[in-house]
């Protein structure tokens, strides 16, 4: 008599389309149920391709078949079409058009740095543009885009305060507003208060795109900043090391579970080259993201190179796409600014066709 383990050993020989893992080994088999020789299998797939969901079913069946299987229920589940982000609980800021988180699952991989020359190169495509410095505990934003002995103003009132300007760019930072090398230590409700804060209390005016550099992890403050304003699109920044893409993972699975449009993931440093003997290293390895591409229906947005100049912009406050504006990186950045606007006016007009959707149908009074 046939039994779920036998079903599932058999399950064992389907390998997922375009990967070396079969089904079981990755989690897609949620229910097997049997009765007088009546199968019913319920998988669940991360692509929402009908050509994979084709072959599955193809192969399957087949196997049940094999087995002696004469009547197979077979139910296979693909993502629903991606919906437009649920409204923030409160919106803080709604004078700006489009708010861009940039995370990482862990520090050290060049968030900031793609931060800072992401919202550059998006100024210089004629955009207004402010760069929110959200990683509270560990500020790089104003060395970078050379702000560190800059004053920070208020307003006429006293209670508001003014972003500071550099290279086109709106600037706030928690690192502008305490001295240099100061620490700061709070528990969460004061990191929440303080991100808040700085997008209320900051008088940034109207604006196309707030690129807010996020500190790394998943916790208090990726969860306030959803919870303040909409947000249009997420970005993941990772190295190729495979411990950098267990925490870029996360990274995207809060994403998914805050319903942030994923705009797409950053693979920096992912290989270097010799400046004298042109020989290409790859430092953190070159281990594929296709399993996360595939998971999280979602598209490399930059390949960065391991380029000395974008560290040494970033310490002198001269960032790559201002120092050297035809080097590799600035034009990859360049070439991301592009495709993050193309991305951003595709949430927008989905945005509008959803209100649209759910606007209430107009009554008219009677004139009688």
């Amino acid at each position: 008599m046939l039994t779920q383990e036998d079903v599932l050993n058999a399950l064992k020989t389907i390998i997922y389309p375009n990967f070396e893992k079969d089904i079981v080994s990755f989690g897609f088999v949620k229910n097997i149920t049997l009765h007088d020789n009546q199968l019913g299998l319920l998988i669940e797939i991360p692509s929402s391709s009908e050509e994979t969901s084709a072959i599955l079913r193809e192969n399957i069946s087949k196997a049940m078949q094999e087995m002696g299987v004469k009547a197979l229920n077979l139910d296979i589940k693909t993502p629903p079409k991606p919906q437009a982000p649920k409204s923030a609980t409160k919106n803080l800021a709604k004078n700006i058009k489009h708010v861009v988180m940039v995370s990482s699952g862990k520090g050290g991989v060049g968030k900031s740095t793609t931060s800072v020359n992401l919202s550059i190169a998006l100024a210089n495509l004629n955009q207004k543009v402010g760069l929110l410095d959200a990683d509270v505990y560990g500020p790089n934003i104003p060395r970078m885009m050379g702000l560190q002995n800059a004053d920070v103003i208020t307003d006429p009132s006293g209670k508001k305060l003014i972003p500071l300007k550099a290279f086109g760019v709106s600037v706030m930072s928690m690192g502008l507003l305490y001295e240099e090398g100061q620490s700061l230590i709070w528990r969460g409700p004061m990191l929440m208060r303080a991100i808040e804060q700085m997008i209320s209390d900051i008088i940034w005016g109207d604006l196309d795109v707030l690129v807010v550099d996020m500190p790394p992890g998943t916790g208090d403050a990726q969860l306030t900043l959803a919870q303040a304003v909409p947000l249009s699109a997420g970005i993941t920044v990772t190295t190729p090391q495979i411990v950098s893409l267990d925490d870029a993972k996360r990274s995207l699975d809060m994403f998914k579970k805050l319903h942030i449009p994923i705009a797409g993931i950053v693979e920096n440093m992912g290989n270097f080259v010799c400046e004298h003997c042109k020989k290409e290293s790859e430092i953190f390895g070159s281990n594929s993201m296709k399993e996360l591409l595939e998971a999280y229906n979602t598209q490399i947005l930059a390949k960065l190179p391991l380029e000395p100049k974008v560290r040494l912009g970033g310490d002198r406050g001269e960032p790559i796409v201002i120092s050297h504006p035809t080097s590799v990186s600035a034009k990859i950045f360049e070439k991301m600014a592009q495709d993050l606007s193309t991305f951003l006016d595709k949430v927008e007009k989905e945005k509008l066709a959803d209100n649209k959707d759910i606007q209430p149908t107009q009554t008219h009074a009677c004139s009688h």
